[in-house]
C-alpha cells in the first residue's frame, strides 16, 4: 500500500513523461491510497486540459471515471491538528501536509512528484522517479 498524490494519479491517466513510471508503480503496489482532496486537484488538471483543447470533454469524463474506480473505497480524510502540527514543523501548505499525515497513519509512504515535499519530509515522501 502507498498513498499517492493527484499527480501520480494524473501520470497515470494522462500520457506524459512520467505515465511508463506510474505504470510500473500500479504494476509493483497497485493498493494506492489517497485523499479526498485528489478528486479536486485532479479535477482542475483535467479542467486544464480542456481549457487548452489538449483533451475533449468525453476523454476528461472517461479518465475522471478510470481514476475513480481506482481509488474508489480507497479514499480518506485525515486528523486536522495531526495536518496543523505538520505545517508547523514545514514550509508545506496544509494540503501537502494531509498526504503526510495519511501515509503516516498506515505506516506507509507517499508517492509525490514534488521535490519540495521530499525534502521537507524525507521519511514519508519519495519520488515516482525512484520508485516507479
Amino acid at each position: 500500500m502507498i498513498v499517492v498524490d493527484s499527480n501520480v494519479v494524473a501520470s497515470l491517466f494522462l500520457p506524459g513523461e512520467y505515465t511508463a513510471r506510474a505504470e510500473a508503480l500500479l504494476e509493483l503496489e497497485p493498493d494506492w491510497v489517497a485523499l479526498v482532496l485528489w478528486r479536486s486537484e485532479f479535477r482542475n488538471i483535467l479542467a486544464g486540459y480542456l481549457r487548452r483543447g489538449t483533451l475533449k470533454f468525453g476523454q476528461a469524463t472517461l479518465l475522471l471515471a478510470g481514476a475513480e474506480a481506482l481509488l474508489a473505497g480507497r479514499e480518506f480524510e485525515v486528523d486536522s491538528v495531526a495536518v496543523l502540527e505538520r505545517v508547523r514543523d514545514s514550509h508545506c501548505s496544509a494540503y501537502d501536509c494531509e498526504f503526510v499525515v495519511r501515509a503516516r497513519k498506515l505506516g506507509v509512504r507517499w508517492v509525490t512528484m514534488d521535490a519540495k515535499w521530499i525534502r521537507a519530509f524525507p521519511d514519508d515522501a519519495v519520488s515516482l522517479v525512484d520508485v516507479g
